[in-house]
């Protein structure tokens, strides 16, 4: 965990990024979308995908696949990538090494759930399908934001905002838990503080800011926050 002093203002709200932060959905996304490439005329690498669309919203993806392969293709990509993901989560979607623990060691800490919520670039039928697959929608539920309900997606500001909003928090007062460069740009943008969770797919390298924390192990979050939650 890299030693940064976030800010003197206590914690109220954590906003948690979904796909690689509570479920680990990432490499099942980073592997569908190199296949659809192979399939649809556009090759890309792991680190490609991860490169250019991690992070990104649905609607963000789809431009950049239609400037490259046009219009027909980025619609014909994004209903085969649904279908292909979706059976993939049915098959072997779990939660995030050490997120179960890390909810119920914020709850330990004095850090409710009505003092979390999601904010997330996908859409919210995909986040019902894989949080419900690992038992967290629940814990979640009415608390839960997409990129679909604003202007821009990550790394513009206004989703982290927008949950903010919604849950009548100042920016100065939220934390948010990410796991790609977009995120943590967005959260810096909204003058959020964030934790970039880099126990995933994602390098430590690319998660840096001068608001940051980095974990390798989501277990430590509670610890941390807890720490934050106090003003410290």
């Amino acid at each position: 965990m890299t030693a940064v002093d976030f800010t003197h203002e206590p914690v109220d709200l954590v906003i948690f990024d979904c796909d690689g932060v509570l479920v680990d959905s990432e490499p099942i996304a980073v592997r569908t979308h190199v296949a659809l490439g192979t399939e649809l005329g556009w090759t890309l690498s792991e680190s490609d995908v991860m490169d250019r669309f991690v992070g990104r919203s649905t609607t963000s993806i789809g431009e950049q696949i239609a400037e490259r392969l046009g219009d027909e293709t980025a619609r014909v990509w994004d209903k085969r990538f649904r279908e292909m993901h979706a059976a993939a989560v049915d098959e072997e979607l779990a939660p995030v090494d050490g997120i179960v623990e890390a909810l119920d060691g914020l709850e330990r800490a004095g850090i409710a759930p009505e003092q979390w919520c999601i904010a997330s670039s996908g859409n919210h039928e995909k986040m019902r399908h894989t949080l419900g697959r690992v038992g967290l929608y629940e814990r979640f539920e009415g608390r839960i934001f997409s990129a679909h309900e604003v202007e821009r997606g990550k790394p513009a500001p206004d989703l982290f905002l927008h949950a903010a909003r919604q849950m009548g928090v100042s920016p100065a007062r939220c934390a948010v838990v990410e796991d790609s460069r977009f995120g943590v740009q967005a959260a810096d943008s909204a003058g959020m503080r964030s934790v970039g969770y880099a126990g995933g797919l994602t390098p430590a390298s690319w998660l840096t800011g001068l608001a940051t924390v980095v974990l390798t192990d989501m277990r430590l979050l509670p610890e941390l926050l807890a720490q934050q939650k106090a003003g410290g």
